[in-house]
This record gives structure tokens, C-alpha cells and sequence, in this order.
């Protein structure tokens, strides 16, 4: 899922001293399971908001929603068929979903709530860890489920690098070595042989350095007027 975090609230008030009326708005989604966006999340923010707002004499209207993913035109125009009246909108959703909305209701000020960081997993109950880059090539099938491309600092193909030591990554001592998690995965299903195979360089041009990527199933596409 994305991982995100909600913005210093001073960051928050700064961006929305211009503005008198102010929606709040939640997302249903991977923010609310990380505990960052929610609609609890969006209640607690604006009763944060307010009440710093008050304290520094500007006058305050503030309202709180939740659409259930605001990554789709869909769920957005079900919201928004009574409107929005406030001046600006504070969206708690993922980098996506802020601009989702945007490309949806264009005529509105939508600004961010949310640092978004990553896809991830929880590891324990407040805890998320980065798995996923979204390369575009996934080779998890070459390592049984690791990801070398994002869980190895130097996103190496073949591994492990000469500064892992004792099952640690040289860039941080309180990483795992993506590598030697790799071999240990391969040796117990009885697969160690793979890491003689040595992999060709990757190819990039399926990640983000190409651009903005975009995928297009001509399967489910709509024909015009459907």
C-alpha cells in the first residue's frame, strides 16, 4: 500500500492562512490503514487547526469529509454532487489522489495534507517499512519474494556487494543486507544455485526515468459514448 505522513500542522496552518473557509478531507484508503489520512485523521487535524487558527486571532470555518478513494473521478463526483463551499481544500489523500482531485475539480484550491512516501507493508502495528519501488520490471520471481531493486541501498542485481558484513548493509548497520536475506530465502527452498546465475544489467526504461508513466488496457477501455 502507499505510505504516508501527515504534514507538520505549522506547515498545514501556513499554507492555509489565506483562506477563511476550509475543507478537510479524508481518504478512505491506504492513508486511513496507515493511520495518516482517515477521517479520524481529518477530525483530529481540524480540531488541531482551529484551534491554533484561534489562538492567532484569524477568523476560522472549518468542515471535515471523507471520500473513500480519491483517486477516482468516481468516488470525487459522488462527494462532490452537493459541492464544496469553502475556499480551499485540505485533501489527507496520497500524492495521486491530491492530484486526482485537482484534474477533477480544476476550479478549486486542493493542497496537501500528506508527505507520501512509499509502498510498503506494516511491520508491526505503527511501523511501515519501504518494499517497492515500482520498477515497472519486477524480477521478484528471480529472488523468491525480495526485492533486491528496493530492499538493496545500491539496487544490485547480483549480490551482495563487497561492504555487507554479518548480514548488515554497509550504508546503514541496522539494515538487513537485501542479499543476504535473498540467499537464506533461496538456500531454505533448496534454490541457492540461483545466485550463481549472473543477471544482465536492468532495464530502467520501465521505471520513472523515463517520465510520467502511463498503462493502457485496450481490454477494458470504454468505446466513446459508453
Amino acid at each position: 500500500m502507499i505510505v504516508a505522513e501527515r504534514k507538520p500542522l505549522a506547515e498545514i496552518a501556513e499554507m492555509l492562512k489565506p483562506f477563511r473557509k476550509i475543507c478537510i478531507l479524508g481518504c478512505g484508503t491506504c492513508v486511513t490503514v496507515c493511520l495518516a489520512g482517515g477521517e479520524k485523521e481529518a477530525e483530529e487535524t481540524a480540531a488541531a487547526l482551529s484551534l491554533l487558527r484561534q489562538n492567532e486571532g484569524l477568523e476560522t470555518e472549518i468542515s471535515t469529509g471523507t471520500i473513500l478513494r480519491q483517486c477516482e473521478y468516481e468516488y470525487i463526483d459522488d462527494y462532490a454532487k452537493n459541492g464544496f463551499d469553502c475556499d480551499a481544500i485540505l485533501s489527507l489523500a496520497c500524492g495521486v489522489g491530491v492530484q486526482t482531485m485537482v484534474a477533477r475539480l480544476p476550479d478549486k484550491i486542493i493542497l496537501p495534507g500528506l508527505n507520501t512516501k512509499f509502498m510498503g507493508y506494516p511491520l508491526e502495528q505503527g511501523v511501515w517499512t519501504e518494499n517497492c519501488l515500482g520498477c515497472g520490471d519486477c524480477v521478484l520471481d528471480l529472488t523468491m519474494g525480495i526485492c533486491p531493486i528496493t530492499r538493496c541501498s545500491k539496487s544490485m542485481l547480483n549480490g551482495p556487494c563487497g561492504g555487507s558484513q554479518n548480514g548488515k548493509c554497509e550504508v546503514d548497520k541496522d539494515v538487513d543486507c537485501a542479499w543476504h536475506l535473498i540467499y537464506e530465502r533461496l538456500s531454505k527452498l533448496g534454490l541457492a544455485d540461483r545466485m550463481d546465475v549472473i543477471q544482465p544489467p536492468k532495464d530502467w526504461s520501465t521505471s520513472h526515468h523515463g517520465g510520467p508513466r502511463t498503462i493502457v488496457r485496450e481490454d477494458v477501455r470504454l468505446e466513446d459514448g459508453e
